[in-house]
């Protein structure tokens, strides 16, 4: 490692300052220090975020639930009120990576670093959710914009996730068994806005899947989805699978969400 200098602000104020100034926001970690020990990325200054309190928990607010940026994906997992409420959500987060990437890493981090192959984008764009930071709301359509890329200003940060709590929600992933991020990950959800399907680990960035979305919102079985042909022109082709076998897999992924979720 070289040497930087590491600030550790309490509140969320004085976090965006540090950040408008040049310091590198720190949440979990997980990517980043390990692109610091590559030397993929080489801040002067970083800015821990875990001694801001008011960045962490989880709360149900009416028909949502209110996520704080610095919460652990094994809290969120653990979570009796998400599991109740909110499975696939749980699922999700107490099946990322390995116990100790649950353990450090957060739902903050993994939006603002939106890795094309994580699973948080997906749960947050397929459930139609917003993300809060210290100076607006931004709807999940909004907030992605491709590989590694986000709406996030900069001196911006997420504070919070408004998850809005769907009637059917369901995520399916097929793990690249090395890394453990998902081949493909799909998160489908049906609620009172219709039925949305986010993909990840397909493309540069987490997407909608409209062909999918369509579909099923004129009728939500497997079969509907079996039906839609999934363009693989645009997908990713790498050591790991080809374009042609992640097409077959969202599909695949996506018959087996429904059939889930029918019960």
């Amino acid at each position: 490692m070289y040497a930087f200098t590491l600030e550790r602000p309490a509140s969320v104020a004085d976090a965006a300052k540090l950040a408008a100034a040049g310091g590198k926001l720190l949440a979990g970690g997980q990517t980043l220090l390990a692109s610091m020990k590559l030397r993929l990325a080489a801040p002067e200054q970083l800015v821990d975020l875990g001694g801001i309190k008011e960045l962490a928990g989880i709360k149900k607010e009416g028909n949502a639930f209110v996520i704080g940026a610095m919460t652990r994906h094994l809290d969120v997992g653990a979570n009796a009120e998400i599991k109740g409420a909110f499975p696939a959500l749980a699922w999700l987060a107490d099946h990322i990576g390995d116990r100790q990437v649950r353990a450090m890493g957060t739902i903050g981090g993994s939006l603002a670093n939106n890795d094309p192959s994580a699973c948080y984008p997906s749960a947050v764009l397929g459930s139609g959710a917003t993300v809060i930071t210290s100076k607006r709301e931004i709807a999940a359509d909004d907030f992605f914009q491709g590989l590694f890329a986000t709406a996030l200003e900069e001196g911006e940060l997420i504070t919070a996730v408004r998850f809005p709590i769907p009637k059917r929600a369901v995520y399916e992933k097929l793990r690249q068994k090395a890394s453990n991020f998902p081949l493909v990950g799909i998160f489908v959800t049906q609620g009172d806005g219709g039925v949305r399907v986010a993909v990840t680990g397909a493309g540069n960035g987490v997407f909608r899947h409209q062909g999918l979305e369509e579909a099923l919102a004129k009728s939500f079985t497997p079969e509907s989805a079996a039906g839609v042909k999934i363009d693989a022109s645009d997908l990713n082709s790498d050591l790991h699978a080809t374009a042609a076998y992640r097409a077959n897999l969202i599909s695949v992924l996506t018959q087996r969400a429904v059939r889930k979720a029918l019960g």
